[in-house]
């Protein structure tokens, strides 16, 4: 089926993605281009015929996306590794850090909780649960209020799952100073904010959401501070020196982000995100994220319209793409069904609703909304 979008999407941009115009789902998850599917189909169709040369040639993909990761990220390849999700980066993060505490943000999403507490249980880094300010937020004086001598990293969000709150990356990099490592899960914003990643020591992201590179798809990128003061705990066979010679000892991890590797990805997952990466490279993140930024604007008028009560940030300079909102005296189920008939996909949650438009999320995405909430009333 093709699209059904009315005018109002990115040019040079929409036109490359089929999804509905009422879909507003993209942080749960984006579904892809047109190229991504294309690559995915190319890839996989090629492994099966496979002849002497396919393994090699497909697996280049690894390298060429890694390549357009960084670029993105505002860094090199060296310094970039490519990952089947953000949460395998976060444990790579978690279990690198031999001792201390970190900061983490208590409601965080729970991909950021899971790692600490594990290394905790190793004996290694702790976790200290960092509480929000009156509003919900994870802010520099949040973090400034917290630190003691004996803190030696902060892992945060770049964009809040619930509320779509964006953190300051670069008050926060001045706040904890050069001697803590800043850890950030960027997969509610790269691709889509124009965010100085390079302010962090750590970023990772999966591509399913935002990059629209559809699953098992993901990267990191380390600083120089993180390669050194990172322990390779997770480094895999394809992570060392000399990955090719099976001499039967053990090898010196690389000295890149490459020691983050575990084992070989998936050769199609990484056309993919290669393909993913390459459209919004050719669109700019800039513009991607002006649109995006137009959409939620209409997006919060039509919630405050139908009398819904906003639960994310209205500032623009304080927000990503994510809308989250309630109804009062009307259950989540019942406006969540209010929205399906009209055509809209958002994410239900059991008190609240989360609306999140992209580049490719028309006009009428909103008006749709707007409907759906009068129809309550």
């Amino acid at each position: 089926m093709g699209p059904q979008k009315t005018a109002g999407g990115l040019p040079g941009y929409a036109e490359h993605f089929e999804e509905p115009e009422g879909y507003l789902d993209f942080a749960r998850y984006g579904p892809p281009s047109r190229q991504v599917v294309a690559a995915t189909a190319e890839a996989l169709g090629r492994s099966a015929r496979a002849d002497h040369t396919t393994v090699n040639e497909l697996m280049a993909a690894e390298v060429r996306a890694r390549a357009a990761a960084a670029r993105l990220a505002g860094t090199d390849a060296e310094h970039t590794v490519l990952l089947p999700n953000a949460s395998t980066g976060l444990f790579h993060a978690a279990f690198g850090l031999p001792s201390g505490a970190v900061l983490v943000p208590a409601g965080d999403f729970p991909s950021n909780h899971y790692p600490w507490r594990r290394s905790a249980a190793l004996g290694r880094a702790v976790p200290r649960w960092l509480e929000p300010d009156e509003q919900g937020r994870i802010t520099p004086d949040t973090v400034k209020a917290a630190l003691t001598d004996d803190v030696v990293a902060l892992s945060v969000s770049a964009v809040d799952f619930r509320t779509g709150f964006r953190c300051d990356l670069a008050a926060l990099r001045d706040v904890l100073g050069p001697d803590r490592l800043l850890v950030v899960d960027a997969i509610q914003g790269f691709g889509v904010l124009d965010l100085p990643w390079q302010a962090a020591d750590v970023v990772v992201t999966g591509g399913q959401k935002w990059l629209r590179a559809s699953w098992s798809t993901g990267f990191a990128t380390l600083s120089d501070r993180a390669l050194e003061w990172l322990e390779p705990v997770l480094t895999g066979w394809t992570g060392v020196a000399d990955v090719a010679l099976f001499d039967d000892r053990e090898h010196e991890p690389v000295p890149g982000a490459g020691r983050w590797s575990v084992t070989n990805l998936s050769p199609v997952a990484g056309a993919a995100l290669e393909a993913a990466l390459l459209l919004v490279e050719s669109v700019g993140v800039p513009a991607i994220a002006a649109h995006i930024e137009g959409r939620v604007d209409e997006l919060i008028e039509a919630v405050r319209g139908g009398g819904g009560e906003l639960l994310s940030p209205a500032d623009p300079s304080e927000r990503g793409g994510i809308v989250s909102f309630r109804l009062p005296g009307t259950a989540s189920s019942r406006v969540a069904e209010a929205l399906h008939a009209h055509g809209v996909t958002p994410t239900v949650r059991p008190d609240s609703l989360r609306l999140s438009a992209h580049a490719s999320t028309p006009a009428s995405a909103p008006t749709r909304v707007h409907e759906a909430l009068a129809s309550l009333r």
